[in-house]
């Protein structure tokens, strides 16, 4: 099957409004199971002969009867029993019970991860006999009750222990260590970067933990509350730039000294002297390039519960912290708004208890560069008046151009044109517009694009006779 053709069908068996003859045309013919089967109401024979085609796709749907989620929990393949454990919902306690004895380790270490199983269920598996099951029942349920943390924390394999007690955990909160485990914990190569936060200052051998030559011990280190400003000091001059970054985060530390250490971290890194080996100078690369990215997204608790003596920061992170709190004076918040660094104008439109101009929430849009991909833009949380959508149809930037699709009544003569657009993302989301005319929606059908192919064939606007279209056009 072409690229096109899989698009324009996989479009057609996600679209809501797809007639059930058309449902059964595409189980039999289209090879779109993983899209069909996500369809809510389809009847046990539909369900049942996409089953035969991949029972795992099936078995992903949070819309099946629990006669055929019955079924599929018998099935021989184990990754069919894991999708299955991925889609239950929490009162499917029968399920749950049933997979904690189930003979594939995967499908328990799946298990582990479910934040829906009741927790007396979950519980039994701190004991079970695969470690990586332990180990990612340690990673996942972070708010596990005492006795369960205390079996990880305790394991008698290393790598469910590291588990129990690192420094990042899949869920929030992190957990902390009971305090008699610590010692212990601080001892295990395996344990001490996740115990060194919650050790006792006046019983700890802070010296030695801040000459560990393990980095994360002395970056977990450097965010110890207690920690004596002599460490912290010492901590400031690591080579690593993780471990400085957590001395910059830390409120005690002095201004001139936090300034130093912002520029350590931003500046470019200066070749490592001939005394080290060409191992460690990549990892202090390495770590380097991981500072400047973490230091953009950076918490400060402690800043936005007093913002006030950061708004001048020269530092952007702390004015962003600063912009957070709900609690800035109008005249605080006004001159955070307008701040040159976007992250730091956009954080204080988040906290703001009252609606933004258009003029700044289109400026916060237009400057918005997330540093990750993600799908979230500030016109989201800050939408823009129908004027203003309307004259983004004619932007030379494609995705602002974008944003004038999210206006239902646009006006035929300007979706007509983003329809045609030159820019393949801005045909794609004209493409899921309700308002296209039929000989608008042929066209997407036929985009080069087969993105935009499939974004029209999942419009619920599309005519059925043009879903009928496609499909007898795939028979052929």
């Amino acid at each position: 099957m072409s690229d096109a053709r899989y698009e324009l069908l996989a479009g057609l068996a996600e679209n809501p409004a797809l007639p059930t003859d058309l449902v059964d045309r595409m189980i039999a013919a289209s090879g779109c199971s993983f899209e069909l089967a996500r369809r809510p109401g389809l009847t046990e024979p539909q369900l049942d002969a996409l089953i035969d085609q991949d029972a795992h796709d099936v078995a992903l749907s949070r819309h099946l009867p629990p006669q055929v989620r019955r079924r599929l929990a018998a099935h021989p393949d184990p990754s069919v029993r894991t999708a299955l454990v991925i889609s239950a919902t929490p009162d499917e306690r029968d399920l749950f019970e049933r997979f904690t004895a189930d003979p594939a380790p995967r499908v328990r270490e799946r298990l582990a991860q479910s934040d829906h199983i009741p927790a007396d269920l979950r519980a039994r598996l701190a004991h079970d006999p695969a470690p990586d099951v332990r180990a990612a029942l340690a990673q996942w349920w972070t708010t596990a009750p005492e006795p369960v943390r205390r079996t990880l924390l305790t394991d008698p394999e290393g790598s469910v222990r590291a588990a129990a007690c690192a420094t990042y955990f899949c869920r929030l909160p992190h957990p902390v260590p009971p305090a008699d485990l610590v010692p212990a914990l601080l001892a295990d190569p395996l344990t001490r970067a996740g115990a060194a936060p919650h050790c006792d200052p006046d019983t700890t051998d802070l010296e030695r933990l801040a000459a560990d030559p393990d980095p994360d011990v002395r970056r977990a280190l450097a965010t110890h509350p207690g920690l004596p400003a002599a460490i912290r000091d010492r901590l400031a001059a690591d080579p690593r730039a993780l471990v400085r970054l957590a001395v910059l985060a830390r409120p005690g530390t002095p201004a001139a000294d936090r300034t130093a250490l912002h520029d350590s971290i931003t500046e470019p890194l200066e070749p490592p002297g001939e005394d080290v080996d060409e191992e460690t100078a990549i990892e202090i690369d390495i770590d380097h390039f991981g500072a400047g990215i973490e230091l953009r997204m950076l918490h400060l608790p402690w800043v936005t519960a007093d913002p006030l003596p950061h708004l001048d920061s020269p530092h952007p992170v702390f004015r962003r912290a600063a912009a957070a709190s709900p609690d800035l004076p109008a005249e605080a918040r006004a001159r955070l708004l307008a701040d040159p660094d976007n992250e730091v104008a956009l954080a204080a439109a988040r906290s703001s208890p009252d609606p933004i101009d258009p003029a700044t929430a289109e400026r916060l849009d237009r400057e918005h560069r997330p540093v990750k991909r993600m799908r979230w833009r500030p016109a989201d949380t800050h939408p823009l008046p129908v004027e203003t959508l309307r004259r983004l149809a004619d932007d030379p930037v494609p995705r602002m151009r974008l944003l004038a699709l999210r206006d239902p009544d646009l006006p035929a003569e300007l979706l007509e044109r983003l329809a045609a657009d030159p820019d393949p993302t801005v045909r794609c989301t004209a493409a899921s517009h309700p308002a296209h005319t039929p000989v608008t929606f042929r066209a997407l059908l036929d985009d080069p694009s087969p993105a935009v192919q499939r974004a029209a064939a999942a419009n619920p606007a599309l005519p059925v006779e043009e879903m009928r279209a496609v499909l007898d056009a795939a028979a052929r």
